[in-house]
């Protein structure tokens, strides 16, 4: 096996994540993404699934705002410590967390009045397999939020080179909604800081289910 595939083989497992966890007290900011305060804080509160829901900022956030959120990870380490957060902040009872590969274990369909999930990178078939099990989560009249790296970020200082063919557009994400089904709201290529003065570009898809 050469060592891209050995990477491609281990890099979304459950080990790897929960050794990435295990390495630091905290891996992210604890603040919510920014494109998900962009893209639904005027949105009416009700079921949310936050997929990859990692330390909880997000689930917090929305939990905040008066949303009943299902917090999914494939970590134990992350929703521990979401957990955590969920209990200071003071809404814990509003989040259930949950453990689970959604590749595996799909989430209930039309069950969602946002489906939301931040970078998520994985092979492009199943990437598309996942993407797909998320979108028919949403109820109708719910919504889908897809945040990934842009793949513009692969030829500027980000260095984003390690596995190029996972990143995508909002536009790729958008064409594998059925039309029928769907009103695209959003497909934006918007730049956000990141750490040491680079600049990094978000894809971003906000699509409302008919």
């Amino acid at each position: 096996m050469t060592a891209y595939r050995q990477l491609v083989a281990t890099t979304f497992e459950e080990p790897a994540w929960e050794e990435r966890y295990l390495s630091k007290s905290a891996v992210w900011s604890g603040r919510p993404n920014p494109q998900l305060v962009a893209e639904t804080v005027d949105l009416s509160p009700g079921r949310a699934l936050d997929v990859g829901s990692g330390e909880g900022a997000d689930a917090v956030w929305l939990a905040q705002r008066g949303w009943q959120v299902t917090a999914v990870d494939i970590s134990t380490t992350a929703l521990g410590r979401a957990a955590e957060h969920a209990e200071a902040a003071g809404v814990g009872h509003r989040i259930e967390f949950l453990h689970a590969d959604l590749r595996d274990k799909p989430p209930a369909e039309e069950s969602y009045d946002q489906v939301t999930a931040h970078y998520m990178h994985l092979p492009p078939t199943q990437r598309r397999e996942l993407f797909a099990h998320l979108a028919a989560a949403v109820a109708p009249g719910g919504v889908l939020l897809i945040v990934g790296h842009h793949p513009m970020d692969l030829w500027t200082s980000s260095h984003r080179m390690h596995m190029p063919d996972m990143m995508y557009t909002a536009e790729d994400i958008a064409a594998e909604l059925n039309p029928t089904h769907w009103d695209v709201q959003t497909t934006a290529t918007r730049p956000r800081p990141g750490s040491h003065d680079a600049v990094h570009h978000d894809a971003v898809l906000l699509a409302r289910r008919r």
